[in-house]
């Protein structure tokens, strides 16, 4: 029997289905045995009752634990009104199980896994991120990246713009930060650095007629870690011809308010159209370029974007000397 999703038993009450994850929790209640079965999709609960299972069946599920790999064959049905769960996707249904088999056991987790993971050591976090990425909160951060993405495909699209991933090994350009340099083994003596940013190519496709382009591009910075600098890191790049910095701008705040409204109904945007600062006033006045203009600070559902704009074209460098602060074209 092919396996199918925790979410797609909702619509299988009555029938006999196979569903196969992690063991999330464990529950001993005596006589019957629960479990949060955990996919991709969520999480299910399981009942194992002895009589419906048989003996073999049963030493099998009672020596089950937490994050245990199993299959599980049963008949999906209707919960008890008091056992509904309004905050699972299959809260209403539950699976009878009638087969169990153990695809890979598991050693106890170093830390644990059903509850939020930040405030765990980030080394034991790091030296176990596959344990750590199956977090909710974790899985959840890289289904909405996901989700992202695809929201700002669909409204480029539709919009004429054409995706076009650009080369990861090119030249050296005067940028912003240092290079990753990467040897050519063909050619001793001689280097490819790794993109600090599309922009040589994305302005090549407009000299093209591309017209709209657009990428989620990698880009690559060799500098000091700070808070909001890595090293490497993906940025949604494009490029319009024939337009001035208005259309710029109100394609990039039409996008983000479409993204916000349509994935994240319980975020509110506090101002629309977006304020706009001069760099000189948000330095003047916040004594930052990405000013933080909440109303209220304490409210992790209020959002409040921003354009900053009028940067100076020059900065000094680490070395007194000058340098650009972004792109003159």
């Amino acid at each position: 029997m092919a396996r199918i999703f925790t979410s797609q038993t909702i619509g299988k009450v009555g029938e006999i289905v196979t569903v196969a994850g992690w063991v999330h929790a464990r529950r001993d209640m005596g006589k019957v045995l629960f479990y949060d079965l955990r996919d991709k999709d969520g999480l299910l609960q399981v009942v194992c009752v002895p009589s419906e299972l048989g003996d073999e069946n049963t030493t099998v599920a009672n020596t089950v634990r937490p994050e245990w790999v199993v299959q599980i064959e049963g008949i999906v049905q209707v919960r008890g009104a008091k056992q509904i769960n309004d905050k699972l996707v299959t809260g209403t249904v539950e699976l009878l199980a009638k087969k169990i088999v153990v695809l890979n056991e598991a050693k106890t987790p170093p830390f644990e896994i059903d509850k939020d993971t930040s405030g765990v050591n980030e080394e034991v976090r790091l030296k176990y991120r596959y344990l750590d990425l199956r977090s909710e909160r974790m899985a959840n951060n890289i289904r909405n990246r996901d989700k992202v993405f695809q929201a700002m495909r669909r409204f480029l699209g539709d919009r004429g713009f054409t995706e076009v991933e650009t080369a990861i090994l090119t030249k050296g350009t005067p940028e912003g930060a240092r290079e990753f340099i990467i040897p050519a083994r063909q050619h001793p003596g001689k280097f490819y650095v790794l993109p600090q940013a599309p922009q040589q190519f994305k302005q090549l496709l407009m000299t093209a007629g591309i017209e709209r382009y657009f990428q989620m591009a990698k880009c690559f910075r060799d500098e000091d870690q700070r808070g909001d600098r890595q090293p490497e890191f993906t940025q949604m790049d494009f490029e319009m011809s024939f337009v001035e910095q208005e259309d710029v701008m109100n394609i990039i705040e039409e996008m983000m308010i479409g993204v916000v409204e349509k994935l994240m109904p319980e975020k509110k945007i506090q101002q629309k159209p977006f304020p706009r600062l001069s760099y000189q006033e948000a330095m003047d006045k916040y004594q930052s370029d990405k000013p933080d203009l909440r109303e209220d600070k304490n409210d992790p559902n209020l959002l409040a974007f921003c354009w900053v704009v009028d940067f100076p074209m020059f900065e000094k460098d680490a070395r007194g000397g000058w340098t650009f602060t972004h792109n003159p074209f």
